[in-house]
Parts: structure tokens; C-alpha cells; sequence
């Protein structure tokens, strides 16, 4: 089990790349399933649950090819079926949570789809309800073997329908749509997620014959078509490290660039850091933070107390609310932040006040932290990372910290963010792996 070592106090300065999208680039692997011809696909991270993924499909059959610096092709001309009933299988998708999205684009080319549940971070329970009533609705069969804990599910010819999602998933979504695009007839999906990536996805298969309008809003209409030919896609910048870079610079007082963050897709994320009073500037396709001696969080309009919360898009993801809830703890003011998607994201902050930050735990949906305003640093600790999101949230705060910080389990970091010790470390931070 590897170890990050911080020395604190280091400022950062220079440019920064953000990687490509973990959260989309999970969506458009499993696309690819989709047909037989080959797809290319740019700007892939090189992370860990990219990685288990594109590995995963290769030993599932298809062909990829490594076009070399994050460019690879597939082609999925043919799969092994009979490996989908192993053992290695099943393992493998249990500790890969974006497995789950096979399930669609098997179904709806190869009629069969078996996978166990799937793993992820242990941020509490995230149902799979969405996506397999979905697919249910598009006349698949479901069978959960509880012997083996897996859920096969089967469908001779997928049938259109419409159906209103008890709540607006982003997988769930991925999925029905990946399902819906080569069943008979037309499909209608409301209350669908329309996060970027999703927009993404679809314009995607849009480009490999599918027929997806009402892309960027909640009521997509599927009309299902025979098949599917090969494309080029080139994945989003990650929306979720150009936040977690605003707040590195902010918690070190630190002069940054953000470089080629696809602005127009951030969404309220930049709005969010400047309600906790982060100046940042927009230049072309780039954000600049000036190095800031302190920020102030700002009141509502009636003088109460500000609340940061997450919710579906157009709302502020819950992947940011870790890194602003450390971020807060260094600013002037107080701010109670709200995580309602997940019960589990904010018990990290025991480990916050252990090194000296003022936050009250609430429930596991909320925490209030009042900033020391930079006139009290945090101090060095020994952490542990429970998932990927807290995990650089704990990174941001051991090196604005005074001392020394070890932090322990950063495979879970390492399943989210890119070689990020070394890309830190060229900018001016001091982080050592063990």
C-alpha cells in the first residue's frame, strides 16, 4: 500500500493541464461495445479505474490498440461470451464500479449482459435501481443469482418506451441510453441526467449513426436504429481537477493557471469558488487564480449564513463538495456545506479537525465550517484517504499545512487523478511517494 509524504507550506506557481474526464471517459469505453468497427478515442486518462477498465475489456475479446499519449482504438468485433461466466470476470467488475455500464451495450448488441455488483468508493449506498428499471422498461429480462451475487440480465430484441427515472443518474442515464439506441422503435427518457459527459456520450453515437435528440436537457428522444459504425472522440477536460486546482491555489495562496478547461462546460463550479470568495479570472479557455492573502465567504442576500450544496446538473456536482469543504476552512466567514447525494462523503472531516480545522459534523449530510481566515495553519497529520474525492480534498489540506503529513491508502487517489504527484511537484509542492 503506497503513501504520499507532504511538506506543507510550499506556494505554486506556473500552469497546470487538466486530464481528461475520468467521468466520461468510463461512459465512452463501454460505448464502444456498441458495434464492430473501430472506435478512437483521445485524451484518456492514465488512471487506475481507466486502466481496470480498458484491461478488463480486452480480456472480454476486444482488440485496442494504443495509438500512444492517451489515444487508443477499439474495436469490439468480437467478444468471448464464455468469459463473461468466469470467475475472473465477476472478480474484476466487483471492484469496478463503472462495470456497471456494460450492461447496456451488451444487451443491446450481444442480447446478454452478466456482471456482479460493482465496486467504487465507500461513500455510501449508490442504488442500481435506475439503470436496470430502465433497461427492464426496454424489455429486458433480469435474473439476480444470489449464489454467485451476480445479475444476469437477457433481452432477444429490446423494444422503445417511454419512462420518467425516479432520479436523474448520470450512469443510470448512460446506460438506458447505450441500451435504447439499437432497440425497435423510439425511446423517450425524462428527468434524464444532462450532465457534459452524458451530452458527450450522445453526441458520440449520434456521430456513429444513433438518432439522440434533446441532448443538454432532461427528455431525450431514442429512435432505435439497426447498428451502429466506428467514430472519433476526444474526451472533456476532468470539470472535477480543474475545481480541485482552484482550490489547491487558494488553500496555498498561490498564483495558478488552469490551462484548456473547456469553460463552457463548468458549469456553476467557477461561480461556487467565488461565493467562498476565491478571485478567478476566465482568459480564452484558461482560468487564472491570483495568489490571494485571504477570501471571504460571501451571505445571502438577507445576511444568513452561506450554504454550499450539491445537486443534479446544471447544479454543483457532489465531487467538489470534499475539496470546498477544505477549502472553507482557510477562508473568512463560515459556510455550511450540504452533501444530500451521498450519506457517507463528509466523515473525512474527523480527520480536518484533527489537524486543527473548525468544522461541526451535523449528520452525514452536513457540516459547518468556520474559516480561520489563513491567521491559523492547519497542522501536519497522519491520514488516511477513504475515497477518491476526500482523498485529494486531504492532499489540498496537507499541503497548505504546517509540517509534515503522510497520507495512506492513495491507491483511492490514484483511481481518480493522473500522475499527480509529479505534475504538482513541477509547479512547486513537495510531495514524496512511499
Amino acid at each position: 500500500m503506497a503513501s504520499f509524504i507532504i511538506e506543507g507550506g510550499h506556494r505554486l506557481k506556473g500552469e497546470i493541464y487538466p486530464q481528461g474526464a475520468k467521468n466520461e471517459v468510463l461512459q465512452i469505453l463501454c460505448a464502444t461495445l456498441l458495434t464492430d468497427e473501430p472506435v478512437a478515442v483521445h485524451n484518456i486518462p492514465d488512471i487506475l479505474d481507466v486502466n481496470n477498465l480498458i484491461q478488463l475489456m480486452s480480456e472480454m475479446g476486444v482488440t485496442i490498440y494504443n495509438n500512444g499519449a492517451g489515444s487508443y482504438t477499439f474495436q469490439a468485433e468480437r467478444i468471448d461470451m464464455s468469459y463473461l461466466e468466469s470467475s475472473e470476470f465477476l472478480k474484476k467488475c466487483a471492484t469496478l464500479r463503472g462495470s456497471v455500464m456494460l450492461t447496456g451495450p451488451m444487451v443491446a448488441r450481444f442480447h446478454k449482459a452478466i456482471i456482479s455488483k460493482p465496486g467504487g468508493d465507500k461513500i455510501g449506498r449508490r442504488r442500481l435501481d435506475t439503470h436496470f428499471i430502465g433497461i427492464q422498461k426496454l424489455g429486458a429480462a433480469f435474473h439476480f443469482n444470489q449464489q454467485r451475487e451476480t445479475y444476469e440480465v437477457t433481452a432477444d430484441r429490446l423494444q422503445g418506451a417511454d419512462m420518467l427515472l425516479e432520479e436523474a443518474s448520470v450512469t443510470g442515464t448512460a446506460n438506458i441510453v447505450m441500451a435504447a439506441v439499437l432497440a425497435q422503435g423510439t425511446t423517450t427518457i425524462y428527468n434524464a441526467a444532462c450532465e457534459p459527459y452524458v451530452q458527450q456520450l450522445c453526441r458520440m453515437l449520434n456521430r456513429m449513426g444513433a438518432r439522440i435528440s434533446g441532448i443538454a436537457s432532461n427528455l431525450l428522444t431514442i429512435e432505435g436504429v439497426a447498428q451502429l459504425h466506428g467514430t472519433e472522440h476526444t474526451i472533456l477536460p476532468d470539470m472535477i481537477e480543474v475545481g480541485s486546482f482552484i482550490g489547491m491555489a487558494a488553500m496555498t495562496q498561490s498564483e495558478l493557471t488552469i490551462k484548456h478547461v473547456s469553460y463552457r462546460n463548468l458549469g456553476i463550479i467557477p461561480d461556487s469558488f467565488r461565493r467562498l470568495g476565491i478571485s478567478l479570472e476566465q482568459r480564452d479557455d484558461d482560468i487564472y487564480v491570483p495568489a490571494q492573502e485571504c477570501y471571504q465567504i460571501e451571505s445571502f442576500i438577507d445576511g444568513s449564513i452561506m450554504t454550499i450544496a450539491d445537486a443534479p446538473w446544471p447544479g454543483l456536482t457532489p465531487d467538489l463538495l470534499s475539496v470546498m469543504l477544505v477549502v472553507a476552512t482557510q477562508a473568512k466567514g463560515s459556510v455550511l456545506i450540504h452533501q444530500k447525494m451521498f450519506e457517507s462523503r463528509l466523515f473525512f472531516v474527523d480527520r480536518l479537525i484533527d489537524m486543527g480545522a473548525q468544522i461541526i459534523l451535523c449528520d452525514p449530510h452536513r457540516a459547518v465550517v468556520i474559516g480561520h481566515n489563513h491567521s491559523m495553519q492547519l497542522r501536519g497529520g497522519n491520514l488516511v484517504s477513504p475515497d477518491i474525492r476526500a482523498g485529494i480534498a486531504l492532499l489540498i489540506a496537507a499541503m497548505s499545512a504546517e509540517g509534515v503529513s503522510r497520507i495512506h491508502n492513495i491507491e483511492q487517489i490514484d483511481r481518480g487523478y493522473q500522475d499527480i504527484e509529479q505534475r504538482l511537484n513541477a509547479i512547486g509542492a513537495n510531495i514524496t511517494r512511499i
